[in-house]
């Protein structure tokens, strides 16, 4: 989905925040699920008051059911000391 969906296309927002860097979180998530997402601007352009106003996210309507189903199963396992670990470790070949 690009930043600017066809107008034919019927968006739903599935996911609101205060926090961009949440929005960014929760926006992967949905990508690395298959499931295409915009993040829009709640109310201020992010380019002239960062910040403020909060965003949301936005998918496709036949795909929100799953993309909130996504969203839900995401909150209720919190991240374990081992994620924790995993996210820690550089990139690359081990040795």
């Amino acid at each position: 989905m690009s930043d600017t969906p066809e107008t034919q296309e019927k968006l739903v927002k599935v996911f609101d925040t205060d926090v961009e860097s949440e929005a960014m979180v929760v926006h992967g998530l949905l990508q690395s699920g298959g499931i295409e997402s915009i993040i829009a601007n709640r109310e201020a352009p992010q380019d002239i008051l960062p910040g403020v106003g909060g965003v949301v996210i936005l998918v496709r309507e036949e795909q929100a059911e799953d993309a909130k189903a996504m969203i839900e199963v995401f909150r209720a396992e919190p991240a374990t000391v081992e994620d924790e670990k995993l996210s820690e470790e550089p990139a690359g070949p081990k040795p």
